[in-house]
């Protein structure tokens, strides 16, 4: 018996080493009181420097990683009008602060990686949300458990608790990807269960998965690919039912295993994401008055084609009381009123029943 558990401590050993060298760490140090982004509306953002232009930067993509956990979409960045809001993306700072981590490369020598920590202002991102009709993927959300095996050519093992190191990197995109995800305890009994999970037997898996809640399992096996190196199949289950399956393969292991937590947050977030209260996007034909001449319907026009849910202005005609336009929008005429109210440009005029909507240009 102790000859055993020497083995499959030393096993565990020995894979650890393994993963290592393929993902090629790096070894971190953290020291003190550092500062850490904390729940959705926070990111962390490698960065070259602090100067403004790269910090700019830096808040874009960090309020691109807040939306993506928000909806959980990883494209969301390509949704229509958020490229134009992330330009601006200075505007929903909170506050932000730079960690510099210390650490040794997997090569021995001394590394520095600086991070910007931004926290967003939770208020204004649910408003851009609301606004854009962005899908929310609710809060509290789920901790699917995670029963991974991994070979790693001396026959496959259960990745439990104990070996929390060597499922990392799908551990840490559950987290970038907006939720966790929890390892089973690694006892004898589940161990028997790598069987099941290399078969593919997902009932199995969710029986042996019964003491653990919710009832939700994700579901991988890890091992060498003679032609891309590593391979790793996945299967997503919601209480009983097989939601998604996928494999990926790829030369960095840590690559490959995170995409398990990717297709997790996908098919959560197809399930359970809902539109936020927005109009349908098309294409809205409004009345705009309180022209004096051409100087208003310049700034008009400008005014309209900054907003992040006008796509296109299409004049329609003007007479001596008012212009019309077609608006192509993003969500619609309830988007348009949330991305107008509070700037004091236009609002819309009520009681004009039968015609366009009327907004005065002040």
């Amino acid at each position: 018996m102790v000859r055993a558990i020497r083995t499959r401590i030393r096993a565990w050993g020995l894979l650890a080493l393994l993963l290592a060298a393929s993902f090629a760490v790096q070894a971190q140090r953290v020291e003190g009181d550092r500062a850490r982004a904390e729940g959705v509306y926070a990111a962390e953002v490698p960065v070259n420097g602090q100067g403004e232009s790269e910090r700019n930067g830096a808040f874009a993509r960090g309020l691109a990683q807040v939306l993506s956990k928000l909806s959980g979409d990883r494209a969301v960045a390509s949704r229509p009008g958020v490229g134009q809001e992330l330009r601006k993306a200075r505007d929903y700072v909170e506050r932000y602060d730079y960690r510099q981590d210390e650490g040794v490369s997997a090569t021995g020598a001394p590394s520095f990686r600086t991070t910007l920590v931004v926290q967003y202002e939770q208020e204004k991102v649910d408003d851009l949300v609301a606004t854009l009709g962005i899908p929310v993927w609710p809060q509290p959300r789920p901790k699917p458990v995670l029963w991974l095996a991994i070979d790693d050519g001396s026959g496959p093992r259960l990745v439990g608790v104990g070996q929390v190191n060597a499922a990392r990197p799908v551990l840490n995109r559950a987290v970038e990807r907006g939720y966790k995800l929890g390892l089973p305890a690694g006892n004898a009994a589940e161990q028997a269960v790598v069987g099941a999970i290399w078969r593919g037997d997902s009932a199995a898996v969710a029986r042996a998965s019964a003491r653990y809640s919710p009832p939700m399992q994700l579901i991988g096996k890890l091992y060498r690919d003679a032609k891309a190196g590593w391979k790793a199949d996945w299967i997503f289950v919601d209480n009983g039912k097989v939601l998604s399956s996928w494999s990926q393969t790829g030369s960095d292991a840590r690559q490959v295993m995170a995409t398990g937590a990717d297709g997790a947050a996908d098919a959560l977030m197809k399930r359970y994401a809902k539109a936020a209260a927005a109009g349908p996007a098309g294409v809205y034909r409004i009345a705009f008055t309180g022209l004096r001449g051409g100087e208003d319907y310049i700034r008009l026009a400008g005014y309209l084609q900054k907003l992040s849910v006008v796509r296109r202005i299409t004049p329609v005609r003007a007479t001596a009381q008012n212009v019309e336009l077609d608006l192509d929008l993003v969500s619609g005429l309830p988007g348009l009123e949330r991305a107008t109210r509070d700037d004091g440009v236009i609002a819309p005029l009520e009681g004009l029943e039968g015609q366009p909507p009327v907004y005065v240009l002040r």
